[in-house]
């Protein structure tokens, strides 16, 4: 389209005066979802108005999200979904919770973000915090605005420490989407597009098997390969809530210190409370060599995430070059003073155990529904409020989807992934809002099965 400023600004200022509306009409939200289309189409990502199945399937592409709180939104046309997406777990907390927000903007008057020369307290503040909440004897923290760029962070800090190039990942394991990160996730489905990925050496085991990391680390030695790390999640998110045996954790501990492995817990989905733990590695009392986290560490009101390490592991960022790795926007201040509000909210309302009864609460349900709906479940897996659906084939997962969409429930259905479809409320949602959510499964799974 031919360049124009003078549109650009008159464009720019009739969507800043739809930003400040607090309320919009029928036909306002009506104008919004038809302009959201055209610009998702011809602008954005025409892919993603095609392969959101619980919407498109649903035959019914009029959804907007405009506002939200605890686990419900409303989308432009003011009507509520209870939400069970979560948004992947970023809102631990729920939709714009009022603590998160009332930091971020008394943040807002003192300075948005920092000049990058001089000492921005809240980046120490939040770094001291990680301190103290993150298991054994981590101390250091880098801050970025994404899960992937943690996890590119980790794998740099693995091989500036150890000298060593090599890594164990897990099959179906997800890690972000940037080039190192994509070289670690395990499903053909994004690393085969791209073409060659990282130049080290990447092996994939199955997730959970810990005599295959053994073997593979065994065999890796023999040979003459050298491994920096070994890179897993607590509990695989991605691929649908999978728990690994209770043996794993600790083992993998004991095979990479025996090897001289470092061990990388990505926790960007699992921690801060999502799966009745603080950290997923807290199911196993395993203290990793280096974590991730991101997600729902900005309280769902700003981007953040982090990659941590003990001091030791941690010499290779501050010596002999402390500017060895970088970013400008990340851990600024708005983000910072909202990762210091989420950890404050999580840890004195104690939310990993609100997810832990939960979860108990409705695991058991929704594994009574599979086992009285076996034509239609494969299994149900998870813990907390991280748990996986799972169905006997992909067309199966869109219906549900699809279904639960009509009777306003929010899940993750897609193109890619509907065999397998995640429940992640916040956090917070109530015992009420769950039941309902059951509900109106019952009734979707009725009709798929007519």
């Amino acid at each position: 389209m031919p360049q124009s400023f003078d549109e650009a600004v008159a464009y720019s200022k009739r969507w800043i005066d739809i930003i400040h509306k607090t309320e919009v009409t029928e036909a306002e939200g009506k104008a919004i979802i038809a302009e959201s289309q055209h610009n998702f189409a011809e602008h954005f990502n025409k892919g993603w108005l095609e392969y959101r199945k619980s919407v498109t399937e649903a035959g019914d592409w009029a959804v907007t999200e405009w506002t939200g709180k605890g686990a419900m939104f409303r989308d432009v046309l003011g009507r509520e979904y209870i939400d069970c997406l979560g948004g992947y777990g970023l809102l631990d907390l729920g939709w714009a919770n009022p603590e998160i927000i009332d930091t971020v903007k008394a943040q807002l008057d003192h300075t948005p973000m920092p000049s990058q020369e001089l000492i921005d307290p809240l980046r120490g503040v939040l770094a001291r915090l990680m301190a103290l909440i993150t298991p054994g004897d981590i101390k250091y923290s880098f801050f970025a605005a994404s899960g992937t760029e943690a996890v590119e962070g980790a794998i740099k800090l693995a091989k500036m420490h150890t000298r060593k190039s090599g890594f164990i990942a897990a099959v179906k394991a997800f890690h972000g989407k940037t080039m190192g990160s994509l070289s670690m996730l395990g499903k053909a489905d994004y690393r085969v597009p791209p073409g060659i990925l990282y130049g080290g050496p990447v092996y994939h085991v199955p997730f959970g098997d810990a005599d295959a990391v053994e073997k593979q680390l065994d065999i890796c030695q023999k040979v003459g390969v050298d491994i920096a790390a070994c890179l897993f999640e607590p509990i695989q998110g991605e691929a649908g809530a999978i728990v690994p045996p209770d043996d794993f954790w600790p083992r993998i501990r004991e095979i990479t210190k025996h090897y001289g492995v470092l061990l990388i817990a990505d926790e960007v989905q699992t921690g801060l409370g999502r799966t009745g733990k603080l950290w997923g590695v807290d199911h196993w009392n395993v203290v990793p060599d280096i974590m991730t986290l991101g997600k729902s560490f900005g309280g769902g009101v700003m981007p953040i995430s982090a990659f941590c390490a003990n001091e030791d592991i941690w010499q290779c960022m501050m010596y002999p070059n402390p500017f060895i790795h970088t970013t400008t926007t990340g851990g600024g201040a708005l983000a910072c003073s909202a990762a210091i509000a989420a950890i404050n909210v999580t840890l004195r309302d104690r939310l990993w155990e609100a997810a832990a009864a939960k979860g108990q609460y409705l695991i058991p349900k929704l594994k009574a529904l599979a086992a009285r709906y076996p034509q239609i479940y494969r299994e149900v897996t998870g813990l907390g409020l991280l748990i996986g659906m799972h169905f006997q084939t992909p067309e199966t997962g869109y219906k549900v989807a699809a279904g639960l969409f009509k009777r306003g429930v929010l899940v993750a259905g897609t193109l890619t992934s509907a065999q397998t479809i995640r429940i992640e409320p916040p956090l917070i949602i109530t015992y009420e809002q769950i039941d309902e959510m059951l509900n109106r499964l019952e009734d979707t799974l009725k009709e798929v099965s007519g």
